[in-house]
């Protein structure tokens, strides 16, 4: 299917039944008219056949994406698969991921999620010293009370009024037990908030690896490009980011399955991890694509570097454990860009992406810079 052009609609001929919650025109469907059901079937029927066709995951960020573009609700994103398709560019999964992390409103709602657990992590912080600070008054209360109690029995025993006295003990010492109550339940909540602080710590943590090749992945290289891009602006130092994809990497799967696919995978990831340093941040960034970062490093040293890489892989001779059959050459193609101090740095992603395509283009197992 065309992203440019709609299927004819087909009629839907089935008898409707008045009784079926789930047919078309029942009192379910009331509040909304025919026209608009029928278009709604129609949406979801093209976004189907839209991720059928191109091979793309069945995911809530990839249909969000496809809705917005086929639905017209996003017109940056509807011009940019209606360009690809103009042009004859693939739009597979590399393209999209790539596309939609450049999308403003993706963008946005990863900033929220981290700002909301920053904020959660400031609450348990203040909870944590409300508590202990009114653990250490309470403590202080029930000293002096205690204290108080003591004079009180002594005082009671040399004038004889030892009834009313009693009576001020009995009530003091009830408060003094309260007070104890109180303060094991305030080291309990310290426990907990403790607990929870570091909870929410592994989460982050965790949030920020890819479960399959246990490199960072792409929310982690997010934040690490932004921090990354400010300090190259404050000290003068270049800064590149780099794509990489490996090749043919469909034919693997196809041939050798995919838990094959993820071994794969695994290799490329720790090769590549292999020069992962202050200077160098790796990170998975969806599907067979990594992304990286290089610290003060200019684009041909950038370059340079990575094609190291590539080469090591290059020349390796794998072999599919389970079947005993060479998986046969393993490569990938990669596409390097500088951020400059005029850039923003999603142009300079944008810039590594498309030397990439064009590495593919050229003949693979390559990297270009642009």
């Amino acid at each position: 299917m065309s992203f440019l052009t709609s299927p004819k609609r087909k009629q839907d001929k089935s008898p409707v039944t008045a009784n079926d919650p789930h047919a078309e025109g029942s009192a379910a469907d009331m509040s909304v008219s025919p026209r608009v059901q029928e278009a709604r079937k129609d949406l979801l029927d093209r976004i189907a056949r839209f991720a059928l066709k191109h091979g793309l995951e069945v995911n809530s960020v990839n249909l969000g994406a496809i809705c917005s573009a086929l639905s017209g609700s996003n017109a940056q994103l509807a011009q940019a698969f209606a360009s690809r398709e103009i042009g004859g560019d693939p739009i597979d999964q590399r393209w999209l991921d790539t596309i939609v992390r450049l999308d403003p409103e993706t963008n946005d709602r990863m900033a929220e999620l981290e700002k909301l657990m920053d904020q959660m992590e400031y609450s348990l912080v203040r909870f944590a010293q409300t508590a202990k600070s009114a653990a250490d008054e309470t403590s202080d209360h029930r000293g002096a009370l205690d204290a108080q109690i003591n004079r009180l029995d002594q005082v009671g025993s040399q004038s004889g009024g030892r009834v009313e006295v009693d009576r001020v003990i009995d009530l003091s010492r009830t408060m003094l037990e309260r007070i104890t109550q109180i303060e094991d339940a305030m080291e309990r909540s310290q426990a907990e908030t403790v607990a929870l602080r570091e909870n929410l710590a592994k989460a982050r943590m965790e949030a920020d690896v890819d479960h399959l090749t246990r490199l960072h992945n792409r929310r982690a290289f997010e934040r690490r490009l932004a921090s990354a891009n400010m300090q190259a602006r404050q000290n003068g130092e270049p800064l590149c980011v780099a794509f990489c994809d490996i090749d043919h990497f469909k034919q693997v799967n196809d041939t050798h399955g995919h838990d094959a696919g993820d071994r794969i995978l695994c290799a490329v990831a720790s090769t590549l991890n292999n020069i992962a340093s202050d200077d160098c941040f790796v990170a998975r960034h969806g599907g067979e694509e990594f992304v990286l970062l290089f610290y003060g490093l200019a684009k041909d040293a950038a370059l340079a570097k990575l094609d190291g890489v590539r080469r090591a892989i290059a020349v390796k001779q794998l072999m599919n454990r389970e079947t005993g059959r060479p998986f046969g050459k393993v490569t990938f193609s990669g596409g390097v860009a500088e951020v400059t101090e005029q850039d923003d740095p999603r142009s300079a992603l944008a810039r590594a992406d498309a030397a990439l395509y064009q590495a593919k283009k050229a003949g693979r197992n390559r990297i270009l810079a642009v």
